[in-house]
């Protein structure tokens, strides 16, 4: 793991962590790993779509004000333009593959509409 924090598709968050597994024209790939307690900012995309994979933990997934647990072994389709947030309430790590499809998968097309850590 420590090869892998050096590199440039590993980030560090304030929530946790997420690794670029794979970027090509209309698709990005990341693995995100989420602390015990944390939550990532609640926000919308204008150019992509994202589908959350739970691969370890449950997710507290949070779709346009409607909330929903989603265990290890499911899925969650976010269609562009949706307010999502996802957080982990558990005491275990969450994990979860996101797979983005659209047009311009930048950080820079993050619109946060709530966030923790001061960054709306």
């Amino acid at each position: 793991m420590a090869e892998m924090e050096n590199s440039p598709l590993f980030e560090a968050r304030p929530w946790g962590s997420f690794t670029i597994l794979e970027e090509r024209d209309g698709h990005k790939v990341k693995r995100i790993d989420v602390l015990p307690g944390k939550r990532l900012s609640y926000q919308r995309h204008k150019h992509r779509s994202e589908h959350w994979f739970i691969i370890a933990g449950t997710a507290k997934v949070t779709l346009n004000g409607q909330q929903s647990l989603v265990n290890a072994n499911n899925a969650v389709d976010i269609p562009a333009g949706t307010a999502h947030r996802v957080e982990n309430p558990s005491g275990e790590d969450l994990v979860f593959i996101e797979v983005q499809t659209g047009t311009y998968f930048g950080e820079d097309d993050i619109e946060r509409l709530e966030d923790d850590f001061g960054r709306v």
